[in-house]
């Protein structure tokens, strides 16, 4: 299907609507193909969700294909009814998920269906707390029954150390041990977790999987991929222009395919600097008042911290007396206390370069909120 606007900011349409990655799909594919599981870390946004269904494009035709995002979910028993829903829906036909053999593999609780108008069922698992570790077991049983080989991306892998049940991750190690017609794509976006979850010899996963870390794409390939759409469609494109957007969003896939969707709404061409510069505050001017709400939100001292950093735009040491002193913050460990609540809600991150605001645009938006005081 041909889309509208091939510049996408959710989902997955196909490979021709996704740039490049091409050596990255290869070793993920290579990968699992020869049995190995994955660890696959980049920050959000910069398009490993993408990747993880580009190479299904290919795993699709040797293996049933299973994805989950685990982000939103706070604890085992929603995680055991989200990763067996998916499964399901997945592994069998209709007719299998209604038959007695689906149903004599889950002892601990019976999966309830419901119908939808188009004859299909819907899934669903109705568990009380005590039952979850039995009915994950039973899972891990069923996907081992199945003849038909397994790949289960698990995306924002590293929230199962949030949930309350201690010893989640040792114990969906365990069982996946143990079922060889599976492999798995664990994904993250918090590379300390996942570091601790998988580097760390303390870890239950330690050494149980190929490491891949996503960068961004490189800058020439992106700009031939975008140009490749402008062009078909008898449209200019700017090499300067392109460039001008992938250096002020360090390259991240999400901001630089939100700026090329709202230019190519607008039915011209892709030709400056400018151009660039005016989308993007259109875009920061549309969440202002989310943008106000959610700096409300936030206690004094964060507050505080957020317009400094956002000031600034990059922050060597947060908790560094000239970066104190300048912006007239309090005192250094209650910045530290701050900084480390902030980052853990993904207001704040640290890169390579120093601190930073998450979310570009918000950042954007501070700095512009400072220059008008």
């Amino acid at each position: 299907m041909k889309l509208d606007n091939p510049f996408l900011i959710r989902g997955y349409a196909g490979p021709s609507y996704f740039c490049d990655r091409t050596e990255e799909t290869q070793k993920l594919v290579s990968a699992i193909s020869n049995g190995r599981d994955v660890t696959l870390v980049a920050p959000r946004r910069y398009g490993k969700t993408g990747l993880i269904h580009n190479a299904f494009q290919i795993l699709d035709k040797t293996h049933a294909t299973v994805y989950l995002d685990i982000f939103a979910i706070e604890d085992l028993t929603t995680f055991v009814q989200t990763f067996a829903a998916a499964v399901l829906d997945r592994l069998d036909s209709p007719a299998e998920r209604i038959g007695r053999k689906l149903l004599t593999f889950f002892k601990s609780c019976r999966p309830t269906l419901t119908p939808k108008d188009d004859g299909s069922f819907v899934f669903s698992f109705d568990l009380a707390p005590n039952q979850a570790k039995a009915t994950l077991k039973d899972l891990f049983d069923y996907i081992a029954s199945r003849k038909r080989k397994v790949v289960i991306a698990i995306d924002e892998f590293q929230q199962i150390r949030e949930f309350p049940e201690k010893g989640t991750e040792a114990l969906l190690r365990s069982y996946i041990q143990f079922v060889p017609n599976a492999h798995f794509i664990f994904a993250g976006s918090r590379k300390h977790m996942m570091d601790a979850m998988f580097v760390s010899p303390k870890g239950p996963f330690y050494q149980s999987t190929q490491l891949m870390e996503l960068s961004t794409i490189d800058s020439g390939k992106y700009a031939e991929f975008a140009a490749g759409f402008f062009l078909h469609d008898r449209r200019t494109f700017s090499n300067e222009a392109f460039h001008h957007l992938y250096e002020r969003f360090d390259g991240i896939t999400w901001y630089i395919q939100s700026i090329l969707n709202r230019v190519w709404t607008h039915g011209g061409g892709f030709d400056s600097a400018q151009q660039v510069d005016d989308t993007v505050e259109d875009l920061v001017a549309e969440s202002e008042s989310f943008y106000f709400d959610l700096l409300r939100s936030q206690t004094s001292a964060e507050q505080s911290i957020l317009k400094a950093v956002g000031r600034e735009g990059v922050v060597k040491s947060i908790s560094g007396g000239d970066f104190i002193s300048r912006n007239k913050l309090p005192a250094a460990s209650t910045i530290r206390s701050a900084a480390a609540k902030l980052t853990e809600r993904d207001l704040l991150c640290r890169s390579e370069a120093g601190y930073v605001v998450y979310d570009r645009f918000f950042g954007l938006w501070l700095k512009r909120l400072n220059a008008c005081k």
